[in-house]
């Protein structure tokens, strides 16, 4: 017969603890870039929450609810599987003119590490769909209001971007929400709109043509304008020249005649050509 194994008194302590522990759990394990919320039956929420590591908690008394404090990302698109909401999600909007516009964005968020008890108090762990969601679309709305359509079609975009993550980092930090960036990704108009901007940028590229025509043919009048006046100043001064000096007239002449011939009789006086000093 094998001899039974007896367990010392601490031995014995110590498998019961593990017992009680795999049972009851007094402990809880808050993972990396997560904050724990403690939920005390007798107290409410507790106004601290639990860092990453393992934190030993009241098995009886005390409940943990888990936040994720990264950084996270929340889109509203009108694709279908891009944004968080599937199907069509766009926020539609007027311009100040009274345009409609669909508007596609993104806003890159985390929560505040240091007051994950207070938004579990206040808001609760929906607090996509009961603040950020709604937040979003509302000053989205206000900030596409302020600006006619001509602008937000333009570089006014970058403007409009700026103004919405200031209001809504602004805003959603009373409800423990960091907003760091806001991406507006597309703002898109009726298809009447694109049109008529379409034919607005096509009349101006042919106004911009007609002005390049016009100042071309400015110029070119302008060129002839100073040949004439240089041809009729040359003309002047040959008419003076010959004026003074009547020979003048044979020397041009013997400048374009043929350049075989050597000399030339003009009034019985013999006139070398130019071509004939350099034989």
């Amino acid at each position: 017969m094998k001899p039974k194994v007896k367990l010392k008194p601490i031995g014995i302590g110590i498998l019961v603890v593990f017992v009680l522990c795999l049972i009851f759990r007094p402990y809880v394990i808050v993972p990396a870039g997560e904050r724990a919320v403690i939920f005390n039956l007798q107290h409410g929420v507790l106004h601290k929450q639990l860092g990453e590591g393992i934190h030993f908690i009241d098995p009886f008394m005390d409940r943990a609810e888990f936040y994720d404090v990264r950084r996270q990302t929340y889109s509203i698109s009108k694709t279908s599987w891009e944004g968080e909401v599937k199907g069509d999600d766009s926020i539609r909007t007027l311009t100040a003119d009274g345009q409609e516009v669909s508007v596609e964005l993104s806003v890159r968020f985390h929560l505040d590490s240091q007051s994950i008890w207070r938004l579990h108090k206040e808001i609760g762990a929906d607090y996509i769909n009961k603040i950020l969601r709604p937040e979003v679309r509302s000053h989205t709305r206000i900030a596409i209001a302020e600006f006619p359509a001509d602008k937000v079609y333009s570089a006014e975009r970058l403007t409009i971007q700026s103004n919405l993550e200031n209001r809504l980092r602004e805003k959603l930090s009373h409800s423990y929400i960091v907003v760091d960036e806001v991406l507006m990704r597309s703002i898109s108009f009726s298809d009447a709109y694109q049109n008529a901007i379409i034919q607005k940028q096509i009349s101006q590229q042919n106004a911009q043509r007609m002005q390049y025509v016009l100042e071309k043919e400015t110029q070119e009048k302008r060129r002839k304008v100073i040949l004439a006046e240089g041809e009729a100043a040359a003309i002047q001064l040959k008419g003076q020249a010959i004026a003074t000096n009547p020979s003048v007239v044979t020397y041009q002449y013997v400048q374009k005649i043929a350049p075989n011939v050597k000399v030339v009789m003009s009034n019985g006086v013999t006139v070398p050509s130019p071509n004939s000093a350099h034989q």
